[in-house]
C-alpha cells in the first residue's frame, strides 16, 4: 500500500463507494437527527459482502486482510456517512478476530457466518468505568457453575449494544489478587446479550448519534462454557487480537472522516464569492486546508504499514498506535479547517461539516487517548520507562 493500492483494493475501494451513493448527505442528517441505527445501510453493506471482508472464506467471509478492511471503513466514512457509518459496521468487521484466530471449527461455524450474512450484531464489551484503558484491571467476574459461566459487573461506552443480540465480552475468571501476573486470569467470550440479565442504558452524547453508547449492568447473566473463546485465563492475549485492528480501522475512517470535511471546505471555498472573488483565491484559505490534505495524507501512509504488518503476521503495536494517534490529529485539524472555511455556515446543521467536527472527537479519543498512545509509542519505540 505504501505504493499505492492494487488494482484489486482499487476496485473494492470503488464498490463500497458506490453502494454508499444510496445513502445521501440527508440520509446521515436524519439519522444524526433522529438517532435510529442506519438499519438500511447496515443490511446494504451485509448484503454486498463487506461484513465479511476480512473473515476466512469457509465460513462465508472473502478471506481478506486488515488492509482491505480498512478500505472498506475508510470509504464508507469518506463518503459523507463519517463515523455514523462506519461505526454502524466496524466492531462486526473487526471485532471476531479473537473468534477467527483462537475459536475451535465448532465455534467458528456457529458463530461467524450469522455476523456476515448480518443477522447477528454484536458489541465489545471490554472497557468498564473504574478501569478504563486498564484492562488488567477491569472487575466484571465469569464464575464456572457446571457447565456454564455465571457473569456480573458493569461495562461502559459499548457501541451498538442497542441493537446488538451478542457481545464479545471479557471478564475475570480468576481474582487478581490470585494470578502472578495481571494478564492472567482474564477470559474472553462471544455470547448472547441476555436482556434478561443485561440492562443496557444509553449515554446522551456529543455526537455519532445515529450509533449508540452505553452504560452495561450485568447480573447472573449464564454464558455456557463453550462460548469461551480459548483456554480460560487467556483472554487477555485473544482479546488483544481485535485491539491492533480497531486501532488500524479507526485510523482509516479518521483519515475518511478528514477527507469528507475537505471536499465540503474546497467545494465551499471555490464557490462563495465574498468582495468579488472566490474565498478559495485566498491564502488564508488555501493554506490551512491545504496543510490538512498533507496531514492526513500522511496519517494515511502509516494506516496502511500498520494494516501491512498486521497481515503480515508482524508486531503491529507501535505502528497501530502512530496511526491511530496521527489519523486523529489530522482528521480534528481537517474537520476544524472545514467549518472555518465554511464561516457562519460551519455552524449550519445543513452544511454538515459540524456534524464531522463531533464525530471526529471519537477518533482523537477512542479506542485508546492520544497520550496513552504517545506513551507505547515511547516505551516500545524509544525504550523509555513505562509510564503507567
Amino acid at each position: 500500500m505504501v505504493a499505492g493500492p492494487t488494482p484489486e483494493q482499487v476496485e473494492l475501494r470503488e464498490s463500497v463507494l458506490k453502494l454508499c451513493t444510496r445513502f445521501d448527505d440527508r440520509y446521515w442528517l436524519e439519522r444524526d437527527e433522529d438517532g435510529a441505527f442506519p438499519e438500511d445501510f447496515h443490511r446494504a453493506m451485509a448484503e454486498g459482502g463487506w461484513l465479511g471482508v476480512a473473515m476466512p472464506v469457509a465460513h462465508g467471509g472473502a478471506g481478506l486482510g486488515i488492509t482491505e478492511a480498512a478500505l472498506v471503513t475508510q470509504a464508507v466514512s469518506e463518503s459523507g456517512a463519517g463515523l455514523s457509518g462506519a461505526s454502524a459496521i466496524h466492531m462486526n468487521i473487526f471485532g471476531l478476530n479473537p473468534v477467527v484466530v483462537f475459536g475451535t471449527e465448532e465455534q467458528k461455524r456457529r458463530m461467524l457466518p450469522p455476523l456476515i450474512a448480518g443477522r447477528d450484531r454484536a458489541c465489545f464489551a471490554v472497557t468498564e468505568p473504574n478501569a478504563g484503558l486498564n484492562t488488567t484491571e477491569i472487575s466484571t467476574r465469569a464464575v464456572r457453575d457446571g457447565d456454564a459461566y455465571v457473569v456480573s459487573g458493569e461495562k461502559i461506552w459499548i457501541s451498538t449494544a442497542q441493537v446488538s443480540n451478542k457481545m464479545l465480552l471479557l471478564a475475570r475468571t480468576t481474582p487478581l489478587a490470585e494470578v502472578r501476573r495481571r494478564t492472567e486470569g482474564l477470559s474472553v467470550f462471544y455470547t448472547d446479550l441476555d436482556r434478561a440479565h443485561v440492562e443496557v442504558r444509553a449515554i446522551a452524547k456529543m455526537g455519532r448519534h445515529a450509533v449508540d453508547s452505553n452504560l452495561l449492568f450485568i447480573d447472573g447473566l449464564r454464558v455456557p462454557a463453550a462460548d469461551r473463546i480459548g483456554d480460560e485465563g487467556d483472554g487477555f492475549r485473544a482479546v488483544l487480537h481485535g485491539m491492533n485492528p480497531e486501532r488500524i480501522l479507526i485510523a482509516a475512517e479518521a483519515v475518511g472522516l478528514g477527507r469528507a470535511a475537505l471536499r465540503k471546505a474546497s467545494r465551499y471555498a471555490a464557490e462563495r464569492v465574498v468582495f468579488g472573488r472566490p474565498i478559495g483565491q485566498n491564502q488564508g484559505i488555501q493554506h490551512p486546508l491545504a496543510r490538512a490534505w498533507a496531514l492526513l495524507e500522511a496519517a494515511n501512509l502509516m494506516v496502511f504499514r500498520a494494516a501491512s504488518l498486521y497481515d503480515a503476521g508482524r508486531e503491529c503495536g507501535p505502528e497501530a498506535n502512530a496511526a491511530k494517534y496521527l489519523a486523529g490529529e489530522a482528521a480534528f485539524e481537517a474537520c476544524d479547517a472545514a467549518v472555518i472555511t465554511h464561516g457562519g455556515m460551519g455552524y449550519a446543521r445543513e452544511y454538515h461539516v459540524e456534524r464531522y467536527l463531533r464525530e471526529c472527537m471519537i477518533t482523537r479519543l477512542a479506542p485508546v487517548s492520544p497520550q496513552l498512545a504517545l506513551c507505547h509509542i515511547a516505551e516500545k519505540v524509544l525504550g523509555l520507562p513505562k509510564s503507567y
